[in-house]
């Protein structure tokens, strides 16, 4: 979809109801709910490795600083910088992670939904020929919402419907520029940007509070309905020019051969 198109639709956008966002939510959750799941798992695969490597050292510090003072002879401001430097690399790799895996994510979700054959692939925004651009993306993600959170708490909440949306717009839109994605993301949140916002924060409530029913492991399987909502809105607002077959072969004319 060229982005012209795109912008044109975004002009146009119809009036959202919030109440058929949460019942097609529901519905397309019974479909993705393993998915989901099975997203989170790969996730936390990530995150145990890294948090062992930069917290254990970290621990050893505190415990032989605190034992033994200037036990490191006065390296303590480097040592603390360079677990600082350390955390914003982890920082910065979890959001690569977690942009490529969501984008895929979204990519699975729309094969689900009109029933589509096509194996499930987590990782396809992770590989060539979209590794590079998952990593600008997120590089884009992370700065704005530092930029944010520097400038407090209510840019924060305003750009992380846009930066949200901006998942969604990649995973079925990858061949758009980079500037141009983050511009339909801008676009598109500022156009719907309380609806948004609120069927998230509705569809984050329920996620937990069905979670935590189920004695609380429940939550790793209904977190990921919070992320269905904004895949309907970008549906009913933007939607798809592709077939049932089409749909089927995104992305896959460049990437047929490639390896993870």
């Amino acid at each position: 979809m060229i982005f012209a198109e795109i912008q044109h639709k975004i002009q146009i956008a119809k009036q959202l109801d919030f109440g058929q966002i949460l019942n097609d939510s529901i519905e397309l959750f019974k479909k993705v709910w393993l998915q989901g799941f099975i997203m989170l798992m790969i996730m936390i695969a990530f995150v145990i490795p890294f948090v062992i490597v930069i917290y254990l050292p970290m621990v050893f510090f505190a415990i032989a600083d605190a034992e033994s003072p200037g036990f490191f002879g006065g390296m303590e401001a480097i040592a603390v910088l360079f677990f600082l430097m350390a955390y914003m690399v982890f920082g910065f790799f979890m959001v690569v992670i977690s942009f490529g895996l969501k984008a895929g994510f979204y990519k699975i979700m729309r094969q689900k939904d009109i029933d589509s054959l096509e194996k499930d692939d987590f990782f396809f925004f992770l590989r060539k020929p979209y590794l590079f651009k998952t990593i600008n993306l997120s590089l884009a993600y992370f700065g704005i919402s530092v930029l944010a959170m520097l400038l407090c708490v209510f840019p924060v909440i305003y750009v992380m419907v846009p930066l949200n949306l901006l998942v969604v717009i990649y995973a079925f839109n990858p061949e758009l520029s980079n500037s141009n994605l983050i511009k339909a993301s801008f676009d598109l949140g500022n156009k719907k940007w309380f609806i948004t916002f609120g069927i998230t924060l509705v569809a984050g409530i329920l996620a937990q509070m069905v979670g935590m029913l189920m004695c609380g492991i429940g939550l790793f399987v209904t977190i990921s309905f919070a992320a269905i909502p904004l895949y309907i809105i970008y549906k009913e607002i933007i939607g798809f020019n592709e077939g049932p077959i089409e749909i089927r072969q995104i992305g896959n004319k460049q990437n047929n051969n490639a390896t993870f």
